[in-house]
């Protein structure tokens, strides 16, 4: 009888063994339905992103980690290899990153625009900016403009001051600085006077206020879209986070962000 327990016993303990193996085995080749979701995604949608992630995560049921910076500076992170699963950037930068391989051309979506503004520190007086020339007056009369030199808009604002004629006027008093949200924080800190950048970025960022936005005749609006990494683990639940944000279901917050969805 204890001969039989014992081998009773033994097969009990080598069935387990295997189960567990086994059970291992398809924990590692199957991702948890629970996994993050990483996204990148450009700091002019970034107000839109955070009030919407509470919904696309009850959405697609899975929790969403972003990683927010300029397009440009994004995209060099994909380049670099940095894994990621969807991308929310400029549109010009997804196009490049599907040219690239980077991301799934049949992915692709557009989801809104936004334009340039001015901003000035909060409780300060706000210039007048609504036509070419009282921006003109205002840019010219402020002691320090600010703004991202890798931030998407920065093209356009340079093309501002060519069109004004201004360039070689305001060269001295420009304060340039990549890092994410400085140039919103000179502002907010006193240490500039002005900042132009994209107006979701001014609207509601703490300690700035957006004096307005640039004049109609001067204005360059910069889309957004999305896109799968081809290399995704994650891709179904991309692919549903990207249908969200670009379906009706998005679209109030998107407005009372400061874009206009498409």
């Amino acid at each position: 009888m204890k001969v039989k327990a014992t081998r009773i016993g033994t097969i009990a303990a080598i069935t387990l063994v295997v189960t567990a193996g086994f059970i291992f085995l398809f924990v590692q080749k199957t991702p948890a339905q629970d996994s993050e979701l990483l996204g990148v995604v450009s700091n002019g949608i970034k107000p839109s992103m955070e009030e919407l992630a509470p919904q696309i995560e009850h959405s697609i049921g899975r929790r969403l980690k972003m990683q927010f910076s300029s397009s440009v500076t994004l995209e060099e992170k994909i380049q670099s290899g940095e894994p990621f699963d969807v991308a929310i950037l400029s549109s010009d930068v997804i196009d490049d990153l599907i040219g690239q391989g980077k991301i799934a051309a049949g992915t692709r979506a557009d989801i809104a625009r936004t334009g340039i503004g001015v901003g000035v520190r909060a409780g300060a007086p706000k210039p007048d900016v609504s036509t070419p020339e009282a921006l003109k007056r205002a840019l010219l009369s402020a002691k320090s403009i600010s703004f991202n030199p890798s931030g998407a808009s920065a093209p356009h604002i340079r093309e501002i001051f060519e069109h004004l004629g201004i360039a070689e006027n305001v060269k001295s008093k420009l304060m340039l600085n990549a890092e994410p949200g400085r140039p919103q924080m000179n502002v907010a800190d006193g240490k500039a006077e002005l900042v132009m950048t994209l107006i979701p970025e001014i609207k509601f960022f703490k300690g700035v206020e957006l004096a307005g936005p640039v004049p109609a005749d001067l204005q360059s609006y910069i889309s957004f879209s999305a896109g799968v990494a081809t290399n995704s683990h994650n891709a179904d639940a991309a692919k549903a986070l990207i249908k969200f944000i670009a379906g009706p279901a998005a679209v109030p917050i998107l407005k009372a962000k400061g874009m206009e969805p498409h």
